[in-house]
């Protein structure tokens, strides 16, 4: 009677291994390697805009603490004394003395590429350098491949040597061209001049630093975007892709090259992407960081845009945004702007092959989920070293350590159920 029952629990626990074993695999295939996902997308919750795909009125637009997004902070309003201070009304001023239209966003439904050609010559914008590096690209022996535009500030100096040390490294795909440039703008104060000097120094050892005359705040982070598209158009027009990203992102360079933009084919033209935002209203809520005033944006809606924690385009989408910009009035929310100036091209950007691929929040670690993404954000940059460093010591198996761990727990669980059935007894 005893063999019996003890012949029945090891075959309940047989099953129970069987059934767990299959479970792991379903989560394998799901969340390792990396299906396209159905249902409500993960960007539901992004607090520049409101609604989804469903919720297209303003009249929707509630403010709570779940729709807070960390990762966009508007500073405290800079005194109007400052010639940098940049309000709509204070670009569209320095826009027109430079003898540029200046209008209402989307105000037109015929796009720009029917209205005009873009082999005009362009200058550096209004702007003038501090720091520039306009024969970085001229001394490749080759038409670089890559272009990485990194937004940083003056005081992140751990952040930059950390992405020069991992997916910001020029050689990491060493058989491509791969070109890596910092936009920043300039601070005021005893320690901005301190922070210059700083800078200066750090520019003549790497080369790889941009910067004009403008207040560097999250407010301004259009400009400062808008200045690596600019010279991205001047000095390195012949770039196959551009990807413009933060200095507390990782990004799997490899993959996103290998993977994603597949330079064994012809570079694709007219091609923007990223973690898509798709069917947004703008924020109406006055007391929200994010508001969004109707003279300023008009529309219910806002076009489809992606993420500006990280998203990849063309290259001959440089000049083309940039051309673009100086028809759309300026908006501090800079992904939404670059939207904005797609829509006014006629250009829909393109959902990525994965929704997992492109993440504006942070992803928790593994070097499974690691090696088949593109971007996690909100890194220190020690977490960068280490994570990276992980990651590039176990890509070639990562997936296969992973399962093997599992199965090992799941394997000591049935064990030790094995044994307290036994002692039971």
């Amino acid at each position: 009677m005893q063999w019996r029952r003890r012949h029945c629990c090891t075959h309940a626990v047989k099953l129970f291994y069987l059934l767990s074993f299959l479970g792991v695999l379903v989560f394998l295939v799901h969340q390792v390697w990396l299906p396209r996902s159905t249902g409500m997308p993960r960007w539901k919750g992004h607090p520049v805009v409101y609604g989804g795909l469903h919720i297209t009125r303003a009249k929707w637009n509630t403010s709570g603490h779940r729709s807070a997004w960390r990762f966009v902070i508007i500073p405290r309003p800079t005194s109007l004394a400052d010639n940098n201070v940049t309000s709509p009304e204070n670009v569209g001023a320095l826009y027109q003395q430079t003898g540029l239209s200046f209008e209402d966003p989307l105000a037109a439904n015929t796009s720009i590429t029917e209205q005009e050609g873009f082999g005009g010559t362009i200058n550096h914008g209004p702007f003038p350098y501090i720091i520039n590096e306009p024969n970085k690209c001229a001394k490749n022996r080759a038409t670089p491949f890559l272009v990485l535009l990194i937004a940083t500030e003056a005081r992140q100096v751990e952040a930059r040597n950390a992405i020069r040390l991992t997916w910001g490294n020029e050689s990491v795909v060493s058989a491509l061209g791969i070109i890596r440039i910092f936009l920043l703008g300039k601070k005021d104060g005893e320690l901005g001049l301190l922070q210059q000097k700083m800078l200066q120094t750090e520019s003549r050892r790497h080369h790889d630093i941009i910067q004009q005359d403008f207040l560097d705040s999250y407010k301004n982070l259009t400009i400062k975007t808008l200045m690596g598209m600019n010279w991205v158009a001047m000095h390195c027009p012949q770039v196959s892709y551009v990807m413009k990203t933060d200095s507390d992102v990782f990004v799997n360079t490899e993959y996103l090259i290998h993977k994603l933009l597949h330079p064994e084919l012809k570079p694709k033209k007219n091609y923007f992407t990223g973690n898509n935002m798709r069917g947004f209203a703008p924020n109406r809520n006055k007391k929200s960081k994010w508001y969004m005033p109707p003279e300023h944006y008009p529309g219910d809606k806002y076009p489809t845009f992606c993420s500006g924690t990280g998203y990849v385009f063309s290259g001959d989408l440089a000049r083309k945004i940039y051309r673009a910009s100086l028809t759309v009035r300026h908006l501090h929310l800079e992904d939404v702007y670059v939207g904005i100036c797609l829509a006014k091209l006629g250009i829909e950007p393109t959902p990525p092959p994965n929704e997992f691929l492109f993440n504006h929040w942070r992803v928790s670690y593994s070097s499974c989920k690691y090696s088949h993404l593109i971007t996690s954000h909100g890194f220190h940059p020690n977490e960068l070293l280490k994570y990276w460093h992980h990651l590039q010591g176990n890509k070639s198996n990562a997936c296969i350590n992973a399962f093997k761990k599992r199965a090992g727990r799941l394997h000591s669980n049935r064990m030790n159920g094995e044994t307290m059935n036994a002692d039971s007894q």
